[in-house]
């Protein structure tokens, strides 16, 4: 039997949406330990798997791989459409599991667009190949304009940053009982929106603080730079976003940030991709006390949810 396990990842934001420049996207964001996806596979003849969303990348896996089949377990998964990556990480972990079980190179970066992932931000499968902080380097923008190219028709953006996090920190994950964040045809339109508006001038900004704040502190183990860092980038990115979520982060997720920001437990507090999840960051020495910060901030904005402290993934998927 083989066993996958993919943690999520965090998407702090992208370096540009703007028609303006000449690469489009450009993710960044980080790998957690937690929570993950689970997927346990035996070589079988056909598709069997209880779970619709895992058969069908099943069956796509089985097809690229020319492979006889597979049986597959979910013995964990991810909240789906929360901001933590769960499609990509669910995608990848098939993947893995259907090509591990018959002894092949599951080669994610190159069977991922087949499977309909990094077709904009290329954070899920770097962090699935080998996790930790990622940049990556977008796509040309006269290939992908305010509307993207056909399914699979692209390559996964290259990584042009990788970095290991130092093992002491921690990530607290709020993940409040609200609507789920946008995802297929509504999150195509919104994008779409979106980069027919974009400033440019917000994606200077931007590179700015990816080049002269982020990057250095990630480099040094800077954790109040890294945070505040990555927080600023995440604001730049929610002045892109406002007008479709309604403000520079989608509520309650904004009022969640409010409420952390600022407690002497955490820094760099932000929303994940289109959220509701929020992160901050913290150390080993402090995660008991900012899980209880993260709890009060549940409770001061009077919302029931899930908080997760995580360690940072160095590395991709864990097989056994």
């Amino acid at each position: 039997m083989t066993r996958v396990a993919a943690g999520a990842r965090l998407h702090f934001g992208f370096q540009n949406l703007s028609l303006a420049r000449n690469r489009l996207y450009g993710g960044v964001g980080v790998a957690l330990d937690e929570p993950r996806v689970v997927i346990e596979a035996d070589p079988a003849e056909g598709v069997h798997c209880g779970d619709a969303a895992v058969a069908d990348h099943a069956r796509t896996a089985v097809d690229l791989l020319e492979v006889s089949g597979v049986d597959l377990t979910v013995v964990e998964r991810l909240p789906r459409h929360v901001g933590l990556g769960s499609g990509t990480q669910l995608a990848m972990a098939t993947l893995a599991a259907v090509a591990t079980a018959h002894d092949r190179d599951p080669c994610l970066r190159e069977r991922a667009p087949a499977l309909g992932r990094g077709g904009r931000s290329g954070v899920g499968v770097a962090a699935a190949e080998g996790g930790g902080f990622v940049v990556d380097g977008g796509h040309p923008t006269e290939l992908f304009t305010a509307a993207p190219p056909a399914d699979g028709a692209w390559t996964v953006p290259p990584v042009t940053a990788r970095h290991e996090l130092p093992a002491d920190w921690r990530f607290v994950v709020v993940v409040p009982d609200a609507d789920p964040g946008r995802s297929g045809e509504a999150e195509d339109e919104s994008m779409r929106t979106v980069v027919e508006r974009a400033d440019p001038g917000i994606a200077d900004e931007i590179g700015g603080v990816l080049l002269r704040r982020v990057l250095p502190a990630v480099a040094e183990g800077d954790r109040a730079t890294f945070g505040a860092g990555v927080a600023k980038l995440g604001r730049l990115n929610g002045a892109w976003y406002a007008d479709e979520q309604g403000g520079v982060y989608r509520p309650p997720a904004g009022r969640i940030v409010d409420e952390l920001s600022g407690h002497p437990v955490v820094t760099g507090t932000g929303q994940s991709s289109w959220g509701p999840a929020v992160y901050a960051l913290t150390d080993a020495t402090m995660a008991a006390d900012a899980r209880t910060a993260a709890r009060d901030a549940l409770d001061a904005v009077g919302v029931d949810g899930q908080v997760v402290v995580s360690a940072p993934a160095n590395r991709g998927l864990r097989i056994d």
